[in-house]
């Protein structure tokens, strides 16, 4: 069971990412029961398996000795000789390993490394990228599985042993550890540590677009080699954002992908502020082709309509149309609460999570692709009870998302460094957003997208229905 799933009653389940209810029939009940006492035995356990795994209510346990799977270890390097010795020492020499060499300089540096490795060295005649480089490796590899691992990274001993058990599922076409950032002594990389953009969090999950794990990095990522040759391998016109594109057309083709954060693999963050802010600047660009890709899957802000009118009339500055709008949305909360049969007397706390991360969402949103209006709303000048109100929620709109984030992660850094860097690090994200759109001719990166009316849904040995959510961040 996922941490977050809440057992109502004997045929209710609440839970998942997007949040829903789960009503279990004559037949499911019997099938929980199975579920609840040991591994699936029947057909319905299996369906009601797949089901709970797929909505997120719950976590595939697949026995350590599920997958025996040959796996082929492939790391793309440009340069970086001594980041290349770390990352093979970490390996060991127990499963094959193959080397890209995608147009380095010091090509010997590389080649007496990976041979004191026992490591087959590929070169590439000049620099295609991450992705052709890795493309380069695969086609070297002849195992059932490749483990994608960047040059910069350092693994665990049983890293891929927490990995492989989950190809046992045959829908299973990926499966992605947890990336932790390597602690630094610079203030960006104290502010790396707990903000690095690859750490996807502690808690495991399927990888779906617009849920809590929207993606997962090809830092280190081992994927099934067939299923890249049947959907394709990496989109080499991508140079960043590639390995999201493939996370996305495995969803797209019907495929599993699940995050193991058990599994973890340690990851060197950039050590300085611009290196930092230009790595936010180049990821922030591939948000538009990947826009272009995946309409569906990239909407930077999913909102409520009643939270959003709750939080524009506060910052507007009028308390009075604030408070309607929250007394009608938690009406409308209360109204979904009954008809899927939950307690309405939980209305207000849904009502309230709901409208923070609303609030926070819009606050991230707007440091992101709005700053500078933000500033301009701080700055102006006037004295009358509204104009000060609106500077007031201005402020607190800009500081709730650094001063939530700093309370929740703890980092080794002051408060004012810590919120400082994270708002020029949305800053600098939401400038390569706009540049990619100028470049591709697109706003759909920064278009926000209303959520959609909870609806029912049935099937054979269980029914559905969505429950109230809260509202989903900036990817």
């Amino acid at each position: 069971m996922d941490t977050a799933t809440v057992q109502v009653d004997a045929g209710t389940l609440r839970g998942g990412s997007p949040s829903r209810v789960l009503r279990l029939s004559s037949t499911g009940r019997s099938a929980w029961d199975e579920l609840r006492c040991g591994p699936v035995r029947s057909a319905a356990g299996a369906a009601l398996a797949r089901r709970l795994t797929d909505a997120g209510l719950a976590h595939p346990r697949p026995p350590e000795s599920a997958a025996r799977l040959g796996v082929t270890v492939v790391i793309p390097v440009k340069e970086r000789a001594d980041l290349l010795g770390n990352c093979l020492r970490s390996l060991g020499g127990d499963r094959p390993i193959v080397v890209v060499d995608d147009g380095s300089l010091d090509r010997e540096a590389l080649a007496d490394i990976a041979a004191a490795h026992s490591a087959a060295l590929i070169r590439r005649p000049r620099c295609g990228g991450p992705a052709a480089a890795r493309n380069t490796g695969l086609a070297a590899v002849d195992t059932d599985l490749v483990a994608f691992l960047d040059s910069d990274c350092i693994t665990t001993p049983d890293w891929l042993d927490k990995l492989l058990p989950h190809f046992a599922d045959p829908l299973v076409a990926a499966v992605a550890p947890r990336i932790v950032a390597i602690a630094g002594q610079t203030s960006a990389g104290r502010y790396g540590e707990v903000a690095g953009s690859l750490d996807m969090g502690a808690v495991e999950g399927r990888v779906v677009p617009g849920s809590r794990i929207a993606y997962v990095p090809s830092a280190a990522l081992v994927v099934r080699r067939n299923v890249l040759r049947d959907i394709g391998e990496f989109d080499e016109r991508l140079r960043y954002g590639e390995d999201v594109d493939l996370i996305w057309r495995l969803h797209e083709a019907g495929l599993r992908i699940r995050y193991e954060p058990a599994a973890r693999v340690y990851h060197r963050e950039p050590r300085t502020w611009p290196e930092l802010l230009a790595r936010r600047f180049h990821y922030g660009t591939s948000a538009a082709p990947l826009a272009q890709r995946h309409p569906s899957a990239s909407a930077p802000l999913i909102v409520h309509r009643w939270h959003s009118a709750t939080v524009l009339a506060a910052l507007s500055g009028h308390p009075g149309v604030a408070a309607l709008t929250f007394g009608l949305s938690m009406s409308q909360t209360r109204r979904t609460l009954r008809r899927v049969g939950l307690p309405t007397t939980d209305a207000l706390t849904h009502t309230t999570r709901g409208l923070w991360q609303t609030w926070l969402g819009l606050g991230r949103f707007m440091i992101q692709f709005t700053g500078p209006l933000l500033v301009l709303l701080l700055a102006h000048r006037g004295s009358s009870p509204r104009r000060r109100t609106r500077r007031v929620s201005a402020a607190v709109l800009l500081l709730s998302t650094p001063v939530t984030a700093y309370f929740r992660t703890r980092p080794r850094l002051d408060p004012f460094r810590f919120a400082l860097g994270q708002l020029t690090d949305h800053i600098a994200y939401g400038a390569g957003v706009w540049a990619g759109c100028l470049r591709h001719r697109t706003a759909a990166p920064i278009n926000p997208q209303l959520a959609r009316r909870p609806r029912r849904i049935s099937g054979a040995a269980t029914g559905s229905a969505a429950a109230p959510s809260s509202s989903k961040g900036p990817q």
